[in-house]
């Protein structure tokens, strides 16, 4: 016998995964405390059938945030074929030199998105499943989601203190250490109630980006890890832990990708006048009112 989502479930968590996972407030982090505020005890974050069901909204949220920047992805496919095609002349060596007017610039950001994935893709595959059975109780995600609101106002302090338009740089400008140290705070995500946009748009903020630069970046490298993770685990979909939840998988799916197209059009014209202070603060109270709840 095989517990179920019902269809509102399939709706409500759709729509909660498609704009915590790019609003800086953890989206699984929301998908543990929401179900046990609202009681839904069928959805206990570490039970296999709801996993299942998860694959299919990250899926989901990867394809809403690919269409969204599908210019840009477009762009990048493109250098990647002029810069191989400029490297069967020059050599292979001339695809690793990141510096340079003949370094096509979509070309290096695909590099650096792919240097930003590795460190979470190796992490992720060993330890996801046990952070996520250690660390995936109602009251565990309130702590970290708490924390995740001191690391979002901290990083503000941070930036306000030292000047707000200091040492500001574009992507392009970051070094192969800034983007493995940006792309290795996707690590922290794993904890629920920590938020992957937030940890990398920190980190971002740290090395020198504006709002604005450090969302962009964060979205286009969370595209490729959210998808990838996703689309590793989508066979159990189509296996026997699938039975029953395939439908509610599709229709969370697509609440997932509208959500997260319409959180991407949002957050990216936010971050160009606005900072992270409001969701740093809603961590801090939403956090503590769920420790004092699950306490």
């Amino acid at each position: 016998m095989h517990a179920t989502i019902s269809l509102l479930q399939a709706i409500v968590l759709g729509l909660l995964q498609g704009f915590t996972e790019l609003f800086p407030i953890s989206s699984l982090g929301h998908g543990v405390l929401v179900p046990a505020l609202l009681g839904w005890s069928n959805l206990a974050a570490n039970t296999n059938f709801f996993l299942v069901f998860l694959v299919g909204t990250h899926v989901g949220t990867a394809i809403g945030l690919l269409f969204y920047y599908r210019a840009t992805w477009f762009s990048i496919i493109q250098g990647v074929g002029r810069q191989l095609s400029q490297s069967r002349q020059q050599g292979l060596s001339s695809l690793w030199r990141l510096n340079g007017n003949s370094v096509n610039p979509y070309y290096r950001l695909f590099v650096m998105l792919l240097i930003g994935t590795i460190p979470v893709g190796l992490v992720g595959v060993v330890f996801e499943h046990k952070l996520r059975t250690l660390f995936a109780k109602p009251l565990d995600a309130a702590v970290f989601l708490t924390l995740n609101g001191f690391i979002l106002l901290f990083a503000e302090y941070l930036r306000k203190s030292r000047g707000r338009h200091v040492s500001e740089k574009s992507v392009n400008q970051l070094r192969t250490s800034n983007v493995l140290l940006i792309g290795g705070s996707q690590i922290l995500a794993l904890f629920a109630g920590i938020s992957r946009s937030g940890v990398t748009m920190v980190t971002g903020l740290t090395n020198g980006l504006s709002h604005e630069e450090a969302a962009n970046f964060s979205f286009l490298l969370a595209t490729p890890v959210i998808l990838l993770a996703g689309l590793y685990k989508l066979p159990s979909l189509f296996g026997v832990l699938g039975q029953g939840v395939r439908t509610q998988t599709l229709i969370g799916a697509l609440c997932a990708l509208v959500a997260s197209y319409i959180s991407v059009r949002f957050l990216t014209k936010w971050f160009t006048t606005k900072t992270l202070r409001p969701f740093g603060l809603y961590c801090l109270v939403i956090g503590t009112i769920c420790i004092v709840r699950f306490a």
